[in-house]
């Protein structure tokens, strides 16, 4: 710390805050990368999600301080000699802090449409076809089992249908939910 000593008092400010910041960064990035880091721990005081929506990305975070004061102290660094109004260089490390963290947003907002929804809902079998597992009782009388593959895995349910019986290893295609649990389905 002893080269911060000969330095303007603005140039030893940036340094100060570059230092601390930079370290802070790179914990972050070890922190993401081995699974301990994916929230900051912290929360807002005040809701930062402006459009209504569940936004993934929270607007006022440690993570985006770290992000701006990155941009805002490395560019005031950088351009401390080449700028030598101090006002605009204040002004382009802010432009560059503020710039920091909208990438931070947009490689966030990408790297989130890469994701793919797993979840498994009975209402994107319909019109499946799946085979009979367990025989399913005619009538509506009673339930059966059927295996539907979806998303990759395949799924044991339960079924019932208004037609007459359908033994076990015959294909039927699913056409509605009922009850919330239970597909009704078709020999086809």
């Amino acid at each position: 710390m002893e080269f911060l000593d000969g330095l303007d008092p603005q140039l030893k400010l940036f340094w100060y805050i570059a230092i601390p910041v930079s370290l802070i960064f790179v914990l972050q990035t070890i922190l993401t990368f081995v699974g301990s880091g994916g929230s900051d721990g912290l929360e807002a005081d005040f809701d930062g999600d402006f459009d209504g929506g569940e936004a993934p990305f929270q607007m006022f975070s440690f993570r985006n301080l770290i992000n701006f004061l990155l941009g805002f102290s490395w560019t005031g660094i950088s351009f401390y000699k080449l700028i030598p109004n101090t006002t605009l260089l204040i002004v382009v490390s802010l432009a560059v802090g503020f710039a920091f963290v909208y990438f931070f947003f947009v490689i966030i907002r990408q790297i989130q449409k890469l994701g793919e929804d797993n979840t498994f809902r009975l209402e994107k079998t319909l019109n499946k076809i799946a085979d009979v597992y367990l025989a399913i009782p005619g009538r509506m009388q009673g339930k059966g089992k059927i295996m539907v593959s979806l998303n990759g895995s395949v799924r044991e349910i339960d079924a019932m249908t208004e037609q007459d019986k359908i033994e076990t290893n015959a294909t039927v295609r699913i056409k509605r939910v009922e009850s919330g649990n239970i597909l009704i389905v078709e020999k086809l």
